[in-house]
């Protein structure tokens, strides 16, 4: 059925979180108190609330969001390309820019949103922080109402799952195992806090994110067992 897909109906994304305040003591006693409370079960009692909050950005409700990457397939005939661009800055702002990507051109009900874990972080969370910051969803990820077939997102990592729920493999693992060349990464996710709080480095940040979308972009297609896309036909807009 992948095969069937029209690449260039496609748009394939990428999200990098932090921490919405840099240090914990900066949130107010009510959002510490949430925090608290919110974190328990994962830190038990090894970290102190204080002390986990550097993973605070991983939920919508204690991060925010700096940059969305996106991707996406020109078919010209000849050879495909692939082009790839970032939506990065204030997060309210980069949340409306990438609102006005999807109500503007990927509208319709042939369009697909993918995703590695998508369906568990990146859509989810792009939602939810839309709603937070007051921003009416765009149809793309406004799921009330819709039947599960209905629902416009792809997500490489529920496809290698073949139903198995239990399963869980890394984008990195993936590209492994499927001899998709590993891109030249200086940074990982849990570097992504400390690189834009303390070096304020965003455009490192935004190169990790679009190697991510390319690195999707790739999976997706060893999963139609289609030929990788070179170096050359990767184009950064």
């Amino acid at each position: 059925m992948l095969q069937k897909l029209n690449l260039e109906n496609l748009l394939f994304l990428d999200i990098e979180t932090v921490p919405e305040k840099e240090h914990f003591e900066e949130l107010d006693d009510a959002k510490q108190e949430l925090w608290e409370q919110k974190s328990r079960y994962q830190r038990k009692e090894e970290f102190t609330a204080e002390e986990f909050y550097d993973r605070a950005g991983i939920w919508a409700e204690f991060g925010k969001i700096v940059c969305i990457s996106v991707g996406y397939f020109k078919i010209n005939g000849v050879e495909n390309s692939f082009r790839v661009t970032t939506f990065y800055g204030e997060e309210t702002q980069l949340l409306k820019d990438f609102k006005n990507l999807l109500d503007g051109h990927y509208n319709q009900a042939k369009h697909l949103l993918c995703a590695h874990n998508g369906k568990e972080f990146d859509f989810p969370y792009i939602a939810r922080r839309m709603i937070i910051n007051g921003i009416s969803l765009p149809w793309k990820l406004d799921l009330f109402g819709k039947k599960p077939w209905e629902v416009p997102h792809l997500d490489t990592m529920e496809l290698w799952k073949f139903g198995d729920y239990k399963h869980y493999t890394s984008l990195k693992l993936m590209a492994n195992i499927l001899g998709i060349p590993s891109p030249k990464e200086d940074i990982d996710g849990s570097m992504v806090r400390d690189v834009y709080y303390l070096e304020k480095d965003i455009d490192r940040i935004v190169t990790y994110c679009e190697l991510d979308v390319v690195t999707t972009a790739q999976v997706f297609l060893k999963l139609r067992n289609e030929d990788l896309l070179e170096d050359h036909q990767i184009k950064k807009v």
